[in-house]
């Protein structure tokens, strides 16, 4: 039996080290699930870019700043940073072995194959949150969208990169006046505070209007010169 248009269809499923990720057209889109969480799609991605275009706006013309991009998702903050020749080394990281094969090998090649064959780009396999409190190398900016929001995490070990303790590894991988943006599907008036508790300065959150609810928002925040 053919599933009609608006059944998802699922084109791939895995088991990974934080659990099950499932990839699925919906009609035309492609769309992400963790552990039975919906993640994200390929219908807009105005959120992912604004997460992009904000951190460099806010690094006040830094000549070819690198970025940190952390969660690679379908695609859309990588390929915006990579079409955009003002930044210069763009690294992300993702800890699903799946999603990175969907972007070299499968359907998401679709909107990332110009961006992977960046000479700037780097992919780099594994957990955020780890990564972030061993890292060496520092960046110009940080942009985080690898869960629903501070408040809405996909895992509970990621809740800790929210806290204080987890903020202060951000600021450690960022250079002095360096950028951090987070992406969350709600306002948090709460993690605002905390990035402030945790030494950050310029702290706001910019909205992104969607078709209804509550606005997809990017907190952004600069580490002290």
């Amino acid at each position: 039996m053919t599933a009609s248009y608006d059944t998802p269809v699922v084109i791939d499923r895995r088991q990974g080290p934080y659990g099950e990720v499932v990839l699925r057209r919906h009609g035309a889109l492609l769309q992400i699930i963790a552990n039975g969480c919906f993640l994200m799609d390929t219908s807009d991605g105005r959120s992912e870019r604004l997460l992009v275009d904000a951190a460099r706006d806010a690094l006040d013309g830094r000549p070819e700043p690198s970025v940190l991009i952390g969660g690679l998702g379908v695609g859309f903050s990588l390929a915006h940073a990579a079409a955009d020749d003002r930044w210069g080394r763009i690294t992300v990281v993702e800890r699903e072995r799946a999603i990175i094969d969907w972007h070299r090998e499968g359907p998401l090649a679709e909107v990332s194959a110009a961006a992977l064959a960046d000479p700037r780009t780097e992919i780099v396999e594994g957990d955020l949150v780890a990564r972030l409190r061993e890292i060496s190398d520092t960046f110009d900016a940080l942009c985080l969208d690898i869960d629903n929001g501070p408040d809405w995490t996909v895992t509970e070990d990621n809740a800790n990169l929210y806290s204080k303790a987890g903020l202060a590894s951000c600021a450690r991988a960022l250079r002095p006046g360096g950028v951090l943006a987070v992406w969350s599907a709600q306002p948090s008036p709460e993690f605002e505070g905390t990035l402030r508790n945790a030494g950050f300065q310029q702290v706001r959150t910019e909205e992104i209007p969607v078709a209804r609810g509550v606005p997809d928002v990017v907190h952004l925040a600069v580490r002290p010169g």
